[in-house]
């Protein structure tokens, strides 16, 4: 990966995406997905591109424990790193 991984670019890439699902709410750090309307399906795209640009895998268990958008943010710079 010839780009260096950041908290601000996860956050960056993770806000954007889930912006792009369409939620009538602000997708800030402490928004929860169940406020976003962010389905199961959302999380799978999301994990697919987490994955393409960051190489993390997320897995069924871990999408579970996610509750809000910082929580995302958080799981993914941590292994990004």
């Amino acid at each position: 990966m010839s780009t260096t991984t950041t908290t601000e670019r996860v956050e960056r890439v993770v806000i954007e995406t889930i912006e792009g699902f369409g939620p009538d709410a602000e997708v800030t750090r402490d928004a929860t997905f169940e406020a976003l309307d962010v389905d199961s399906l959302d999380l799978v795209e999301l994990g697919q591109i987490v994955d393409d640009e960051f190489g993390v895998k997320l897995e069924a268990s871990d999408v579970g424990e996610l509750k809000t958008v910082g929580d995302a943010i958080d799981l993914v710079a941590a292994r990004a790193s």
